[in-house]
C-alpha cells in the first residue's frame, strides 16, 4: 500500500510534534509499516519523517549519498532543494555514516542567529536507540519530568559536538533520531544531553 499524503503524513507530524514537545520520548509509526513504495536506500522511519517535514520552501544536505542519486531523488519526492551543508534547513545522516563525517558537518551547519534562533538546521540521523534505564545519555530540559534516560547508537563525540552546537541557546540545532523498528525520537536544542559513565 503506498503512503497516503495527506492522512499518514499527518499522522507521523503528529507523531514528530509529541516527541519534540517531549524530548526523548520514543513515537512509533509502526501502523504505517510496508507503505514505503518508494525506491529509496533508507529506513522506513526517516522516508516518512522526510516526506512529512520537506517541501519546496526548505533545502536539505545528504551526509553520504552511497552512489544513490539521493539529493535529486529527494529532491523529486519532496521538491525540496539540496545545498551545502552550511546552508541547508535539514541534513540527513544515513546508517553508517562515519563519526567524523558527523562531527565536521555539526561544525558547519546552519545553528541560527540571535535575530532568528530559527534559522538553523534540523537533523534526522539514523541511529539504533532505546529508552532503558541504564541509558547512556541522561536529557533534562523542557518537556521532561525530571530526567530521562535514552540509549543510542551515536558515538560520545557526536554527542558532545551537539552540545557544543548548543552551548549558546537560542542558537543551536534539532535532532530526530530514526531507527529500523519504524520509531522517532526527538532531541531540541532546548534539551541538556549528559552523558553516562559506563562501567
Amino acid at each position: 500500500m503506498a503512503i497516503d499524503h495527506v492522512h499518514d503524513l499527518q499522522f507521523v507530524y503528529k507523531k514528530i510534534l509529541d516527541s519534540m514537545s517531549r524530548p526523548g520520548k520514543i513515537a512509533s509509526l509502526q501502523t504505517l509499516a510496508g507503505r514505503n513504495d518508494y525506491n529509496l536506500q533508507m529506513l522506513d522511519a526517516t522516508l516518512l519523517t522526510i516526506m512529512t517535514l520537506l517541501d519546496r520552501e526548505v533545502t536539505f544536505h545528504v551526509l553520504m549519498d552511497n552512489g544513490q542519486n539521493l539529493p535529486e531523488k529527494i529532491s523529486e519526492y519532496t521538491l525540496a532543494t539540496h545545498t551545502t551543508i552550511d546552508k541547508a534547513d535539514f541534513v540527513i545522516v544515513l546508517k553508517g555514516t562515519p563519526e567524523t563525517a558527523i562531527t565536521n558537518a555539526m561544525a558547519q551547519c546552519k545553528k541560527g542567529s540571535l535575530i532568528d534562533p530559527h534559522a538553523s538546521a534540523t537533523w534526522i540521523i539514523e541511529s539504533a536507540f532505546s529508552d532503558v534505564h541504564e541509558g547512556e545519555l541522561m536529557l533534562t530540559g523542557p518537556g521532561i519530568k525530571d530526567q530521562t534516560k535514552l540509549q543510542t547508537a551515536l558515538t560520545p563525540a557526536v554527542w558532545q559536538a551537539r552540545n557544543v552546537c548548543v552551548a549558546e541557546y537560542p542558537l543551536g540545532i534539532d535532532l530526530m533520531l530514526t531507527d529500523e523498528g519504524l520509531q522517532v525520537v526527538c532531541i531540541p536544542r532546548t534539551t541538556k544531553v549528559d552523558m553516562m559513565e559506563v562501567e
